[in-house]
């Protein structure tokens, strides 16, 4: 069966979640442009925010900076709040500019072609609960694929012989009753460390296995009472001064990551507090478990939304100790011993699979194809790629932030895409690309000071496990990100011909 075709859109936005949200409101606040369609395969906006709804699950940077800067929300209930507060958010920030209208949902996009001809994409969608396929032309497209979204996969031999639920954080269902249950919890990030205290109370035992140990660190969580959001809302500048405030502590932190004196100075003051805090915080027989060997910053640290405090009652454990099978009844360790289970949780993060995607540039050109030539994926400013006109990035390669909010850099991004998608959108010229030589000068340098980071020897998701190459992480300040996209170099861009006006 041929698939529908849709009518011609200028712009089509790939992802319902914090990205997507941003480029809609600022293509109407900053260039009064709204025709625009955001694809969402899932049945609710919110991205991650939808996906995620597990026990706990809730924010790690404080609300007033996990926020967009046009957008303050001034009746969050806490300083770090949890996902319904978020999801909320979203919802009633998509609906004051609109977005939530030009949104889409359960609608998957399965790939785009480039047209030379006539300067656009045709790109390829499914209907996610018919399995109905439609094409579009559109003169600009942007993904805003998230990436906490997508599981990993348990591949843990005989989990499919498991007589109850193995259910990942990041397929949570409000139906899942853990009351007097046994539960196994698999995986000690930032989820576990949410959701271990979240189900001890109702749960009957929680025994948690740890893959690798994390820096925790305190996470005061103050209430935000009436006062608080009255003087938010009415007080001019002080929802401002605190974002601003926040934005500089989580930057000074960012001093950790560099492998110089200073950065040693650094580590060394922030394992410090995180060694006082576990001493502080847990049971002195989980300590050895709890305590990394490697560098900090090689992983996103933890703030502690009382975890460490959770390990101390009865019918929790925890346990570094490989497992080698799971059964009907439960998880086996390389002891021997038993672990009896009524459900599996994996709290084992997430395939970073944003940049798999089935993208055919000018002369036929594949993102792999293109890729192979700088030994993994890159981006011109995480936005561009030479062979894809038209097409941005929006959580791109070396986008995600190892200290700070990915909102921040989000917004930064979206700021450079405006500026140069700004003629084509306007219709005056048929399209723009980054010219090779720059992408390829910007990939050279951006290795190299990722070469100078903690994270050239660490094994975490942020390299590729094969080759070692980090196509995650900025490997800058997000001052240097802000002042980058405000100020860009617009020679870097070949633009299309020009479009006659009538």
């Amino acid at each position: 069966m041929e698939p529908t075709q849709l009518p011609f859109i200028p712009v089509i936005i790939i992802g319902g979640g914090f990205s997507g949200l941003i480029m809609g409101a600022q293509l109407k606040r900053k260039l009064s442009f709204e025709d625009y369609v955001i694809y969402e395969r899932a049945p609710d906006i919110g991205g991650t925010w939808s996906a995620n709804k597990y026990p706990g699950c809730g924010v790690d940077i404080p609300a007033l900076f996990y926020s967009l800067s046009f957008a303050p929300n001034p009746d969050f209930n806490n300083f770090f709040p949890e996902q319904p507060e978020i999801l909320a958010y979203i919802k009633a920030t998509a609906a004051k500019f609109g977005v939530d209208k030009r949104t889409k949902l359960n609608t998957n996009w399965d790939g785009a072609v480039w047209q030379e001809s006539t300067k656009t994409w045709t790109v390829r969608l499914s209907d996610t609960q018919t399995g109905e396929t439609f094409t579009q032309e559109c003169r600009v497209l942007i993904s805003a694929k998230g990436a906490l979204v997508n599981p990993n996969p348990c591949t843990i031999p005989g989990v499919e012989s498991f007589a109850g639920p193995v259910v990942h954080t990041a397929r949570w269902t409000p139906d899942l009753n853990l009351e007097g249950k046994d539960v196994v919890v698999i995986g000690n990030g930032c989820s576990a460390a949410q959701v271990v205290p979240a189900i001890s109370s109702d749960a009957k035992t929680v025994h948690q296995f740890s893959r690798s140990p994390q820096f925790f660190l305190p996470r005061p969580n103050p209430a935000l009472g009436p006062v608080a959001k009255w003087i938010f809302r009415y007080v001019p500048f002080v929802q401002s001064s605190i974002r601003a405030l926040i934005f500089h502590i989580f930057e000074y932190t960012v001093g950790q990551m560099y492998l110089s004196d200073r950065g040693e100075r650094h580590r060394r003051r922030w394992k410090a507090l995180s060694d006082w805090y576990v001493e502080r915080t847990a049971p002195e027989e989980y300590w050895d478990i709890l305590k990394p060997k490697y560098l900090i910053g090689c992983k996103r640290r933890v703030f502690d939304p009382g975890y460490l405090a959770s390990l101390k009652k009865e019918n929790v454990s925890l346990t570094n100790e490989p497992i080698t099978r799971i059964d009907e009844t439960g998880v086996l360790t390389e002891s021997g011993k038993h672990y009896p289970a009524d459900v599996i949780v994996l709290a084992t993060g997430f395939e970073m699979s944003s940049f798999n995607i089935d993208l055919v540039g000018r002369d036929g050109v594949t993102p792999k194809e293109h890729w192979a030539k700088f030994g993994g994926v890159e981006a011109y400013k995480s936005v561009a790629c030479a062979p894809f006109p038209n097409f941005f990035f929006l959580y791109g390669p070396n986008s995600s932030t190892g200290h700070t909010s990915v909102i921040f850099a989000v917004e930064s991004v979206v700021e450079l895409v405006l500026k140069v998608v700004r003629p084509v959108i306007k219709g005056q010229v048929t399209d723009v690309a980054v010219k090779l030589e720059y992408e390829q000068e910007f990939s050279a340098v951006q290795q190299k000071a990722l070469s100078e980071r903690v994270w050239v020897d660490c094994k975490s998701w942020y390299r590729d496990p094969e080759t070692g190459w980090n196509g995650t992480l900025y490997p800058w300040t997000m001052y240097t990100l802000w002042r980058q996209t405000r100020w860009p170099t617009m020679d870097a861009w070949a633009f299309g011909d020009k479009i006659k006006q009538d």
